[in-house]
């Protein structure tokens, strides 16, 4: 699978995505990981991408030419008019936008994306993108929480990251997705590890529940079950 992050700020991801099972997963061929910087797309001297709000108001507002030419660019659409419209290869390809309006992103959001062969994710900065951008050309707009960040960096690696890890071979174990994941969701049950007795600071002690240590994976199984459900 491949995924393409058009970002103003490319050397954000440089670290986060050459560290433990990512930088595995991209050396092993399993995925690929690809930064575009949207300056690369501006046509002025000074790479503008952004240019004040027609209304009036504050901060700038992203620009919609830059962002139409990498998003064509990018997902090999050079022909079409409007990036959404066009097939990009069918199903495979799905354009998002990152905005606090945007659907709540999932885990059953992120095993849908993890059956396509390219995601492109476009990142916002300032006071916003022109509405152009996700009325004609991004698929869908994201939002991972209910608050306003500086910019679609980090949502995006978190997406990367979640989508990542349902792509068979990149955690290593499949065992380790069935027992979490389904195409309905996500089911987080407790855990616990050494010591069976914590004692706390307060001269309280923490125990582990007796069914884990009992050695019955069928009482075991029905007991994460249950308590998967009560917190998730």
């Amino acid at each position: 699978m491949k995924f393409h992050i058009i970002t103003i700020f490319p050397e954000i991801f440089d670290s986060y995505f050459q560290e433990s099972l990512l930088k595995r997963a991209q050396e092993r061929k399993l995925l690929e990981i690809h930064i575009h910087n949207l300056r690369n797309w501006a046509t002025d001297p000074h790479k503008t991408v952004d240019d004040s709000p027609f209304g009036g108001g504050l901060g700038m507002v992203m620009k919609v030419e830059p962002i139409f030419k990498a998003v064509q660019q990018v997902t090999g659409n050079k022909k079409s008019v409007s990036p959404k419209t066009a097939s990009r290869g069918g199903q495979d390809t799905k354009t998002i936008l990152f905005t606090p309006r945007g659907k709540k992103f999932t885990q059953k959001k992120a095993y849908e994306y993890s059956k396509l062969k390219q995601l492109v994710m476009i990142c916002g900065r300032y006071e916003g993108i022109d509405e152009r951008v996700g009325k004609y050309i991004a698929d869908e707009q994201i939002s991972i929480g209910d608050y306003d960040l500086m910019g679609g960096e980090l949502p995006a690696m978190i997406v990367v990251e979640t989508v990542a890890r349902l792509i068979p071979g990149v955690i290593g174990k499949e065992e380790f997705l069935k027992e979490r994941v389904h195409d309905k969701g996500f089911l987080e049950f407790p855990q616990y590890t050494r010591p069976e007795v914590f004692s706390a600071s307060d001269g309280k002690t923490w125990r582990v529940p007796k069914v884990l240590l009992s050695g019955d994976h069928k009482n075991i199984e029905a007991w994460r079950k249950k308590h998967g459900k009560l917190i998730t």
